[in-house]
Parts: C-alpha cells; structure tokens; sequence
C-alpha cells in the first residue's frame, strides 16, 4: 500500500503520522511523507518577484529537508521498528494541491491521510485551505485525523448516507478492506425529519447497499432530528464510534457533517476520524 503524508510539521500532523503508522502497523506500506513549500508564500513584497534557485534553495528546500530528516528521527525514537513499513521523503516548491496531485498519480498512491486542528480547524483550515481542497479535489481516499484522535481498534463504524445515491462499489472498496482486516462493526445511518418516510429510490439503494455489505452484517439506523450533525453526534456517544466514513457523491449532505460545526455540542470533529471516499 502506498499513503500520502502531508506534513507541515505541526503537532496535529504528526499526530496523523502516528495514527497512519499504528493503523496500517500489520499492513505492508510505503509512506510518503511530503512537505510542500507553497509558492505563492514566497512572493517577497516587492510587487512581480520571483526568487532566484539559491534564494529558494537556501530559504526553503535546505530548512524543509532537514525538518524531515529530524522527523525521520523522531519516528525512529518514539515507534516501535516495523519490518512492513518503508519510508520515503519528499519536499515540494509549488502549489500544494497541485503538488499533491502530482506525487498521488507518480507514488500511485491508496490513500491520503492527513491532520486538523479540531472545529475551529475544520471550519477555517479544511474549508478555506489544505485539507477542505484535499478532501473536494483530489479524487484519493482520505483519512482525516483529528487533533484529539488517537488510534484504537476499530470497533464501530458509522457510515451516514441519506440513500439518494447508489455508489459503485469501486468506491466503497477501502471501507470493505477496513471492515475484513478489523471485523468492526459497521453501523449505516439515515437521518430523516419526524414524518418522512423513504423513496422507492431511497429504499432500492439502501438494499443495495445491504446487499453489498451483506457479509459484515451491517445494522440499519434510522435517526429523528432536523439538524444532521446533532444526530450524528448523539449517534457517535451512544455507539461510542470510531470511524466515520463518508463519500463525496452528495455534497450538501457530506458538508453537513463535516463543515457545518456552529453548536459547541458538536465534538465528534475533534477526536473521530474520518474516512473520505471519492467516486
């Protein structure tokens, strides 16, 4: 397997770093860990300048390749040697979606896993900035990790859908390998206002959806509230749930719950991590 590992060397990077290494720990691997000089940081004032090499070389690709190599380090010292894992380094002076774009198609890479800085981070940093472009742009599975997450056995996951859609199963795969390599329990949830009843359509796809699962015996949850991420939130206390997974098909719905973080009540953004498939 071949994951992406962007890092801005902040502690809730390196907290996604470690989650990654203790999540694929029995999972042969090859981690890139990649950091991304962004070139539209380096403009100096002066209006239309553009630096030299030396200038970018000195300034930034020095400083960034001898912070990997200090984080290489820090692995070495704080996680256990691991026969399946290899690693490899990668610094970047260019615009960080495209940078990420590039090394996903080259590395051929499985999936992105990468860290935020809990509700505030989600609203400002995911929406406005690297992961929130990640997430929407990038057609790659990707793990966010919060700043409060730390790796469990996966137990219980829960994956929302509102059953408008039928998802091919191409795209379903990663949650299908996650569920055979943990035997977690996986919960489907629907939220849906007091009276509302299900669709033909939404009943056709939510059959489809058990009949794809149909050997992980998924349970089927059907929850009473006006506001998606409330329900989300009483769901993930009662089930004490430790993945939530999600795919991009419906927008709307999809931002909803990842983006829509005003109530203070709503904490599953800070310590839950999120798996993101793409079509």
């Amino acid at each position: 397997m071949n994951i992406l590992l962007p890092t801005d060397f902040s502690e809730n990077a390196w907290n996604a770093i470690s989650y990654a290494f203790d999540f694929f720990e029995s999972t042969e691997c090859n981690f890139y860990i990649l950091h991304v000089n962004r070139i539209e940081g380096m403009a100096a004032v002066v209006e239309n300048y553009v630096p030299i090499t030396e200038v970018i070389e000195e300034n930034y690709t020095n400083p960034s390749r001898n912070n990997l190599k200090r984080l290489l380090k820090e692995i070495n010292e704080n996680k256990r040697p691991n026969k399946n894992h290899r690693f490899y380094t990668l610094t970047e002076n260019y615009f960080f979606l495209e940078s990420i774009r590039k090394h996903v198609e080259e590395k051929k890479i499985d999936i992105i896993i990468m860290g935020t800085k809990g509700v505030s981070g989600l609203r400002e940093y995911i929406v406005g900035s690297n992961t929130g472009d990640v997430i929407n742009k990038v057609k790659c599975t990707t793990l966010v990790v919060p700043e409060y997450a730390r790796y469990n056995e996966l137990k219980e996951i829960t994956f929302p859908s509102d059953y408008n859609f039928s998802y091919d199963i191409n795209i379903l795969q990663p949650l299908t390998d996650i569920l055979r390599n943990t035997k977690g329990n996986l919960r489907i949830i629907h939220i849906k206002n007091k009276d509302a009843s299900l669709t033909p359509k939404q009943l056709d796809n939510k059959k489809l959806l058990n009949d794809y699962f149909k050997e992980f015996n998924p349970s089927f949850h059907f929850l009473t509230n006006k506001k998606v991420e409330d329900a989300i939130q009483c769901f993930v206390e009662s089930r004490s749930v430790d993945m939530i997974v999600m795919v991009t098909h419906n927008l709307n719905y999809f931002q909803n719950i990842l983006f829509n973080t005003k109530a203070e009540k709503i904490t599953y953004h800070t310590d839950i991590p999120f798996l993101v498939l793409h079509e």
